[in-house]
Parts: C-alpha cells; structure tokens; sequence
C-alpha cells in the first residue's frame, strides 16, 4: 500500500495528477474511487466485513467491494478486477451514480473521494481474500437500514453515505 498511487480528480472528475494513497488520506486530497454493491436474487446486498489488518476502518462492515481505479484504466474494468480480487466474484456490473464525499475515518485519516457506484447481481457465495475480508453475509436492506441506524460504528464511514445514495437509486432502478 505505501506506494500505491490514486488519482487525484477535480470536482467534474477530471484526472489532474496522482499522489501515493496514504497521502491522500493524510491530507484530504479528493481522488477517484469506486463502490461496488451485489445483490442477490431476492434483493439482499452483499456486504464485506473489512479485514482487522486493514490502515483504516478494520473490522467495519461495509459495502461489497471498493477501491481505487488506476490512472489512464477504465474505472469499470478496475472495479470488475478488484471484485474477481478481493471477493472472487465475476458478474455484470452497471453503473449506477457517482457522488463526492468527505469524511473522517479514524487514525487521522480523511477519505475525500470521487466515488463510482457499481450494482451487479450474483447468487453464490464468494470466495474472499483474507487480507482484504474477514467475513460477509447477504442481508436484506430494510434489515440493513435499521441496523445502520442503531449501530452505526459497525460500518464505514462511506457505506453509510452510499447505502441512502442505492437506496434511493433502487427505487427508480430494477437491477
């Protein structure tokens, strides 16, 4: 992670250079990045728990896969590889909305980002890359929805930012 590069983007997401990951989260930087939520065939979303050796929101609970896509490589296609990578999963995905957040992450970490929002369906169950998750589960979102609402410290900061964004996608979308 200490050298890997993300891509700093304006507020239209136009790329305007790049800065190693951990400096990003340092400073603030906005940056491109992108969410990927699966469901099921019965509507139930597919969440990660992060792994306890993750730099930031260990053992948070958190959406189906995300990450940063490279400089000059298609956003889509990075979010499809880091999908196969981090949870073995190889399914369609469609894009769904983009949105700019801000947030503090604990440890003196800020995730300023540019954020890519991928929806896919897959029926089985993945095979995960314990470096990256510890656990996942399938639940039903308006089980997840009262459970962010009284637990909110057991998911990420974005997920919770992102859940309300699909939320509101999935009632004017079919998958």
């Amino acid at each position: 992670m200490s050298k890997q590069k993300v891509v700093l983007v304006d507020r239209k997401d136009n790329a305007i250079g790049t800065i190693e990951k951990i400096e990003a989260h340092v400073t603030g930087s906005l940056h491109r990045a992108f969410s990927v939520f699966i469901f099921n065939s019965k509507g139930e979303l597919m969440i990660q728990q992060r792994a306890l050796s993750k730099y930031h929101s260990p053992g948070l609970w958190t959406n189906t896969c995300c990450s940063h896509p490279k400089l000059n490589e298609g956003i889509k296609e990075n979010a499809f590889q880091r999908l196969k990578e981090e949870m073995g999963i190889e399914c369609s995905l469609n894009s769904a909305f983009t949105f700019i957040y801000k947030s503090e992450v604990g440890q003196g970490l800020i995730e300023h980002e540019f954020d890519h929002v991928f929806v896919g369906t897959y029926d089985e169950a993945p095979l995960i890359n314990t470096d990256e998750v510890c656990d996942w589960k399938f639940v039903k979102m308006e089980l997840l929805r009262d459970d962010i609402d009284n637990h909110p410290d057991n998911y990420t900061e974005w997920f919770k930012i992102a859940f309300e964004k699909v939320e509101n996608y999935l009632r004017g979308n079919s998958l």
